[in-house]
Order: C-alpha cells, then structure tokens, then sequence
C-alpha cells in the first residue's frame, strides 16, 4: 500500500485537487493524509477546514501556519516546520502539491530534501506576479508533473524536465464542473440567502507586486461597483499581501442591497452560482478557467491573469474607475466564444488514479535530472 500525502492551505487548491484525494481515498491500494493549513484555518476567510472535514477523508490533519499577511517567508519557513515534522511521523511515499502557493512551495521542499517523491499539479502554467516565481520553483523541485494540457507540457520541457515524468491529465476541477453532484440553483441562493434574480460574481485579489498601489485600486474598484446598478455576490480575496486594502474596502458595501459578501463559498456552490451568473468581474483565475468553460462573459481587471492561457473573449481593463466603469456599460451585450476543451473532459480523476497504478512512475529516480532540449 502506498501512502500519498496531500497538501491543501486554501479553497482554490482544494477544488482542485478534491476529485484527486477521493479516488485514492476510496482505494484499498492507497492510504490518503490530507495536510490541511493556510486561509483553512482562519475564521477571516470563513474557516473552510469544515468544507473538508464534510468529505469524510480518513486522514486529515490540521497545522496552522497563518503568521501574517506581510510575511509571507515566516509563513513557508513554519509550514516547512509542520509539514517536515508530519512526514516523518507518517512517512509518505509521495507528496503531492497543487499550483503556485507559499504552501505549495513548502510541500515541494519538504519532500524534495527528505528523499520523498512529489507530484507537481498543474506546472507548466504562467500565472504572473510573484506566483510565476513559485509556480515554476515547485515544479523544478517536484519529480512527477500532472499538466492540464499539452502546452504546459512543453514548457515543462523547456525547463529541462524529462517527459517520462510529465502525465497530462486535464485540470482536476473541471471533473468536478461537471459532475452530477453540484446543487441546483434554488438550493445554493437559499443556502446563502441570495434573493436577487440575476447577479455577478466579485473575486478581486492582491498583486503582490503592486502592493503600494492596492488600495488605491481597491478603492477605484468599490467606487465603480457601488455607481454601478448590478446585483453582486462578492467573495473575499485570497490571503496574500495586501488582502487586508481589498477587505477593509468592502466594508463601503456592507448595508446596500445590490450586494452580499462572503469570506468563503463552498466549491460546489460557487461553481453553481457562477454557472448561472451574468457575468465575473475581478482578477481571479476563475474567470480564466471556470467562467469560460460555463459560457459566462469575464471583466478582467489589471495585471494578475495577463499572462495566464486566455480561452475567451475576456473584456480586459486597467484600474481605473474610468475603465471599469467602460467594461461594465458593455458586459450586458457581451458574448464569449466556444472554449475548447483545453483543460481536459472531466476525467482527470480517474487518468490521475490510472498513472499511480502503474508500476513505472512509482520507478522514477528521485535524482532530478535536466534534459537539454538539444542533445
């Protein structure tokens, strides 16, 4: 029986891999830990530990790593600590870590410099600011590469990786998009008591490469959301530098009937809410990957998605009130092309499950090798 230990610090990488630790979960061929840390654990992003614990894994456990938001470097340093002190007590045989987080990082360290394998989710993807830095670290670190689709495997490639260790499985919540088990609409509006008709999305999180200039564009945003005549669902950002601007910004909202704000949605949820929305505004990568593959139109606001796969017709705007206000005047008569399924049909689960079932990857070297592109 192999023991694989997953890795989780927020909502997003969660949904991501949730499909990945059920079908080794419900294996006997596999013992599944699930190391659960990061915005899980703080009540400010609405505590989503409990979206975890109602999947009923066998194995999770809990390590708060949360130091501040300005100290992102303390945050990894004490992960390293927990994780480090975890693998030893339950000695995994593969770690496996999703994108382009401190944590993920921390898990690529850990395992990397304790002689245990790691599989990389998702490498090979540009992302921008401070997260390319991380992206591409974990993957140079990580032994095994499961890509969301064959551009990404060539830029693995390109980093010197071995094809032997790239396996191009999809984008793992796309399994879930599409499933069977995502609740109907009355049931996620009463469930978060929205009463409005139609609404939009909100996702708008920090660059942490323009932190002296957040709240200025915080503020731009809410000015134009609040002039504006559309119902909103608004969601917290992620935890990164600069989060808190964005969140004591919201508080201009609170009161007005246009809007609900939320720390946190469950998965399931929010992707059935944003299949039924008019459209996303923000910078998150839910309007790159989610929102098209739903046929939903996309405001894209500055620099965060400016280097990631664009597969839509995306309306992209600066920071500024005037053009927000621009791409908003024109969003209701907006429609996005067909997406390709760049990302996968849904079964990323189950090629996933079939590549650690096979004998050869179980055989890669734990010595990193670079492969020149010509030899």
């Amino acid at each position: 029986m192999k023991k694989i230990l997953f890795l989780t610090g927020t909502r997003a990488d969660f949904g991501k891999i949730k499909s990945l630790i059920t079908i080794l979960d419900a294996d006997q061929g596999f013992e599944v830990f699930v190391f659960v840390t990061g915005m899980h654990l703080q009540e400010a992003y609405g505590y989503t530990l409990i979206e975890i614990e109602r999947c009923n894994f066998k194995n999770i456990y809990t390590f708060q790593n949360h130091t501040h938001e300005t100290t992102m470097d303390l945050t990894l340093a004490k992960t390293i600590e927990g994780l480090s002190s975890y693998c030893k007590e339950i000695n995994p045989d593969m770690i496996i870590v999703h994108g382009d987080r401190v944590e993920t990082l921390a898990g690529a360290i850990v395992g990397s410099l304790n002689n245990i394998l790691v599989s990389h989710i998702e490498g090979g993807e540009v992302s921008g600011t401070v997260d390319e830095l991380i992206r591409h670290s974990v993957s140079k670190l990580s032994h095994i590469h499961f890509v969301s689709n064959t551009q990404a495997a060539k830029r693995l490639v390109q980093m010197g990786e071995i094809k032997e260790s790239i396996f191009t499985i999809g984008s793992p919540d796309v399994d879930i998009m599409f499933s069977n088990k995502l609740p109907d609409l009355s049931t996620a509006k009463e469930y978060y008591k929205i009463d409005f008709k139609k609404y939009a999305i909100v996702m708008f999180h920090p660059v942490t490469t323009e932190i002296n200039e957040m709240e200025k564009y915080a503020e731009n945003f809410v000015s134009v959301l609040l002039n504006d005549n559309h119902n909103y669902v608004v969601i917290f950002p992620n935890n990164d530098l600069g989060s808190r601007f964005i969140i004591e910004t919201y508080k201009r909202l609170v009161g007005n009937s246009r809007f609900r704000i939320f720390p946190s949605l469950r998965f399931e949820y929010f992707l059935t809410l944003l299949k039924n929305s008019q459209f996303i505004i923000g910078n998150s990568s839910a309007g790159v990957r989610e929102a098209p593959y739903y046929g939903i139109p996309i405001i894209n606001i500055g620099t965060r998605q400016q280097n990631r796969a664009v597969h839509a017709d995306i309306i992209n705007t600066d920071y500024s009130e005037q053009g927000i206000r621009e791409a908003l005047l024109i969003i209701d008569s907006h429609t996005i092309q067909n997406v390709e399924d760049d990302f996968g049909e849904g079964n990323s689960n189950e090629l996933f499950f079939e590549c650690l079932q096979e004998e050869n990857i179980w055989q890669l070297s734990h010595q990193k090798q670079f492969r020149d592109l010509f030899s």
